[in-house]
């Protein structure tokens, strides 16, 4: 019987071959658009899944306030909260503090690398987190001063098959580390990427404590990031209730500080997609987007499913007699049931696997929009076999059931009589499915549009600072005799060049966060609770004019009025941070900055430090002739290769041994918006895969109201009527399927990207065109999909279309 089953329904697929192509084509786009999703939103969720204590690991996330407003969110927050943590509550097993060390260079005697990616780490790290080593004692590795762990991948590039454990590592060339394990490299879904691990016991040793000051006990300095190993069973809610008294009881004794900190607990799991704060390791990933690409991946699968029923009980009616003859001859509604719920399984088989061709067809550009490189190790993993085949059952049932109900149902009698009728809930169904559909599409058209839209929105704003030619080269690392002397050489000698227009020195560029912070400054003779928090730009006399930095009170700073190291220049958030509602209010004011006593010369207008998702900060530049940072230098755009020659050559004359590193900073700064550059790229594809489907669901919903209605156009013909006539009453229909499609989508889709929006500080205006646009498209689409069949349609002689089979 079975092998009856398989015959005829190979035969019926091999018959038809215009709606098997139709429906397999459709179904294998929908089953790899849905899959490539799948696997793309699985690594996402599977962030730090690996380690064994995962359910016990959170991270302490510090929330800074001014006067009870938030002001900062650290990822990276102050030294103290873990072991002041610890030593008060017995709830917590153990904890790990992690430091950035910075950029820093690597020997190894005559090897030599850049590292990116160099931190202190305290000793538990390899208690808490399961990071394998591959050699050395995970208990000791990081215990004493001066020695640190290494990835495997440092270890092949300057080691060379040598065994690194026991060897001495040179940081920056004058900084001697002992390497007391190897670890495996960290795997792509976590949220840290550390290269070089130097012990946490290095920076105290580095930092020695005084009789005012101790690092590891600082609650006022930021910078470390602290994760916690609870015992089992803790709650962590409850657990952050007894932070209060522990942090009230620290604050105390810094009343002049005019900050507060609230601390809580993160799952070390929801860091990726749920954590976008001050010194995070590396750019987060967003849930909102994870999920509602989730969304698209079950939109486009459904809609996928959605075709098939649509297709076939369009084809239904031509093969009515044939069930009716099944059915004369003595078959069962059960067997027809199995016939065509066979015929399903075996087109949907065929679709998956067209669907893994076209998968290995687009992994490389699905890659590169998705930024996932997940490559063809992606058929070895047993979860995406999973999902292949849960597609496939689910596929089969959803796709074949309803059709195979819908056909197995038709009365013998009245199809021999030609008398098969369309059922008004079938045909309420089956528009209704199509409704979805284009609902679904007009959803997705309006959310593709408004990232778009939004994009390009902040990528053409004015930022308030010059960032065009702009080349910046990476702070130097290696000592110098006198770093001052030998910068200020540097810059004369670069100045020199006809192709240098300005050179500057900064603790911070524009397109990065700005890690200097400070709290507790206020007006001098202001109350010690006046204190506010501030972002500080360490910067030679040079910065503000090379980045054409726009003063609305006083003046920039000059070597012209001498002491200038105890001159500030505010920018407009921060003399309103201040209380002042006109910047030249606050010009001649004195400030108290941690003890020291500076004068606000001059009040910048507000400029966007970092990308528009981010609101303005409170500055403060303070003029550091000496500062330490990235430099930065103002270039004409002519003969730019020979330009960076000759940069390089001065460098390396006044830094020898040291990096040059260097990079564009416009380029740098719209790094910021790769994240959201790639969502509306993955968005944008799989809304196009979305509409593409639906059209072939429209596809089966028109054929099967052309064969219903044929004898209907044939009669209207002959009584007159024109081919125009004819295709508008076939418009008419499923215009007003595509409108009720509108007037579903839009009010769903205002309040997605209005929920959307939200996320940004600076942002577009919902605009009509939103809606218009993507409504105006669908209805495009949706009639060049109608008029390829209506109008074959309507020009059929109405001699063959009313004759009696």
């Amino acid at each position: 019987m079975l092998k009856n089953y398989l015959l005829v329904a190979f035969r019926n697929l091999s018959k038809n071959k215009a709606f098997s192509a139709i429906n397999i084509v459709g179904l294998a786009i929908g089953m790899a658009a849905c899959l490539l999703i799948l696997q793309y939103v699985s690594f996402e969720l599977s962030y730090d899944d690996f380690h064994t204590k995962k359910d016990r690991v959170f991270r302490i996330n510090q929330d800074r306030y001014n006067n009870g407003k938030l002001s900062t969110q650290w990822a990276g927050g102050a030294f103290a909260p873990g072991t002041a943590f610890k030593d008060a509550l017995p709830e917590i097993e153990d904890y790990v503090k992690i430091v950035g060390a910075g950029q820093t260079i690597a020997n190894y005697k005559d090897q030599k690398m850049v590292i990116l990616n160099d931190y202190y780490v305290s000793t538990a790290f390899f208690k808490i987190f399961s990071f394998p080593l591959i050699n050395g004692d995970p208990n000791t590795a990081l215990k004493e001063p001066n020695t640190a762990v290494i990835t495997e991948e440092i270890a092949n590039k300057l080691f060379h098959g040598v065994n690194p454990v026991g060897q001495t590592l040179y940081i920056n060339t004058d900084k001697p580390l002992k390497i007391t394990g190897v670890m495996k490299n960290m795997p792509a879904n976590t949220h840290m990427k550390f290269d070089v691990m130097q012990s946490y016991a290095t920076l105290l040793k580095e930092n020695p404590p005084n009789k005012d000051y101790n690092l590891d006990d600082a609650w006022l300095n930021d910078g470390c990031t602290t994760y916690l190993l609870l015992k089992p069973g803790v709650d962590p809610r409850v657990l952050e209730s007894k932070f209060i008294p522990v942090v009230k009881k620290a604050y105390d004794k810094y009343p002049g500080s005019g900050e507060g900190g609230i601390y809580k607990l993160q799952p070390v799991k929801d860091i990726h997609l749920y954590s976008n704060r001050m010194l995070e390791f590396q750019p987060n990933g967003d849930g909102k987007s994870v999920y509602l690409l989730l969304g698209i991946a079950i939109f486009v699968i459904i809609i996928a499913w959605i075709n098939y029923i649509n297709l076939a009980t369009a084809r239904g009616i031509g093969r009515a007699k044939e069930v009716g003859v099944r059915k004369t001859l003595g078959s069962a509604k059960g067997q027809l049931v199995t016939q065509f719920m066979l015929e399903a399984m075996m087109l949907n088989a065929i679709a998956i696997g067209l669907a893994l061709l076209i998968i290995m067809a687009c992994l490389p550009a699905f890659a590169n929009i998705s930024g996932m490189q997940m490559g063809f190790t992606l058929f070895a993993k047993p979860a995406f076999w999973l999902a292949v085949l849960g597609i496939f059952v689910l596929g089969s049932f959803f796709s074949g059931f309803y059709p195979a109900i819908v056909l197995s149902a038709f009365r013998p009698v009245e199809v021999m009589k030609g008398k098969i009728l369309a059922s008004p809930r079938g045909v309420i169904l089956r528009k209704g499915m199509v409704v979805f559909q284009f609902a679904a599409s007009i959803f997705l058209l309006i959310g593709s549009l408004t990232v778009f839209r939004q994009l390009k929105y902040m990528q053409s704003q004015k930022l308030g600072v010059k960032i065009d030619q702009t080349l910046v080269i990476k702070a130097p690392l290696v000592k110098v005799d006198s770093f001052y002397r030998s910068m200020s050489s540097f810059k004369q000698e670069c100045l020199a060049q006809t192709a240098v227009k300005s050179v500057t020195v900064s603790t911070s560029i524009p397109g990065e966060p700005v890690p200097w912070n400070a709290g507790g400054i206020k007006l001098v003779g202001t109350d010690q609770s006046a204190g506010k928090q501030y972002r500080i730009i360490g910067a030679d006399y040079d910065y503000l004019n090379a980045y054409d930095i726009k003063l609305i009170a006083g003046r920039k700073f000059s070597k012209e009025f001498g002491d200038e190291p105890h001159s500030v220049v505010f920018n407009k958030k921060g003399v309103e941070q201040l209380g002042f509602s006109k910047p030249a209010d606050a010009l001649g004011k004195r400030i108290d900055f941690w003890g020291q006593v500076y004068t606000i010369v001059g009040v910048a207008d507000n400029f966007h430090q970092q990308s528009l998702h981010d609101a303005y900060d409170a500055l403060i530049f303070r003029c550091i002739p000496d500062v330490r940072g990235a430099v930065s230098v103002k270039v004409s755009t002519n003969n730019m290769p020979q330009t960076i020659t000759d940069l390089k050559k001065t460098w390396a004359s006044f830094f020898p041994g040291d990096q040059f590193d260097y990079f564009f900073l416009d380029q740098h700064f719209n790094e910021q918006y790769k994240t959201d550059q790639r969502f509306g790229q993955v968005f944008g594809v799989f809304t196009g895969i979305a509409i593409f489907v639906a059209c072939l669901g429209l596809f089966g919903l028109v054929s099967y109201t052309i064969v219903q209605r044929t004898k209907e156009i044939g009669i209207r013909k002959v009584l007159g009527a024109s081919v125009n006539s004819i295709l508008r009453l076939l418009y008419k229909d499923f215009a007003l399927l595509v409108v009720v499609s509108f007037v579903i989508s839009a009010p769903i889709g205002w309040y997605a990207i209005s929920k959307w929006l939200q996320t940004y500080a600076f942002r577009m205006d919902i605009n009509p065109f939103l809606f218009v646009i993507p409504f105006l498209l669908v209805m495009l689409i949706a009639f060049a999909t109608v008029s390829f069949l209506s109008v074959k349609a309507a020009l059929m002689n109405p001699v063959k279309s009313l004759k009696t089979e």
